[in-house]
């Protein structure tokens, strides 16, 4: 098989990756988003929010390839919603079989730099990294705002639990942090999340 062709077949079992639905409704609620429309939406975030991150000498363009490539793994393993510990359990395990075979597909210098990507977010162990998990995260916060709370709303999700996710804005970029914390007290002002207070929902 040559180079190109193994590309272009890597390439063609990408777009499967526009099949795969997740809880997040798009911002005018009509419908939920594909994991390829969240991606390129949080690609987009990376360019326009880069100048918010904590480090200011960050690699944008090593951002912007893990935000294209993070998701990739739900072709095989599917979406797992955040708030569904269950299944949280035994992402790590779905996710790590589904990349080394998408990986694969690739001739073999690429998919050690694009694996090098993916375990890197995963692992959130560098600047990059943390800032495109934040944005990872932040991205269905202002999408549930829009819509106001009706996927927190269905599974009873209180504020505590979506703050814990945000939590890597807190080093990654704290004036997007600060706006996460006025956006949860406003959600929680007009019900569209929780009260702290409430015991916890555990999701279907």
């Amino acid at each position: 098989m040559s180079r190109l062709t193994q590309q272009m077949d890597f390439i063609l079992a990408a777009d499967r990756l526009k099949t795969v639905q997740r809880q997040t409704l798009l911002a005018d609620g009509t419908r939920h988003e594909n994991s390829a429309e969240h991606s390129w939406h949080i690609a987009l975030a990376a360019l326009v929010l880069a100048e918010h991150a904590a480090v200011k000498d960050l690699d944008l363009f090593r951002v912007v390839q893990m935000l294209l490539v993070h998701d990739l793994v739900e072709i095989d393993a599917g979406d797992t919603y955040c708030y569904d510990e269950a299944a949280q359990a035994e992402q790590p395990a779905r996710e790590a079989a589904a990349a080394d075979r998408l990986f694969a597909l690739l001739p073999a210098d690429q998919a050690a730099r694009l694996r090098g990507l993916w375990d890197d977010f995963q692992a959130q162990a560098s600047p990059e990294a943390r800032f495109a998990h934040t944005l990872d995260r932040v991205q269905p916060l202002l999408n549930n705002f829009a819509t106001q709370g009706r996927i927190w709303r269905a599974h009873g999700i209180p504020r505590a639990r979506v703050a814990a996710r945000q939590a890597p804005a807190f080093t990654a970029a704290p004036a997007i942090a600060a706006f996460v914390a006025e956006l949860l007290e406003e959600s929680v002002r007009r019900g569209y999340l929780g009260d702290d207070s409430e015991p916890p929902v555990q999701t279907p």
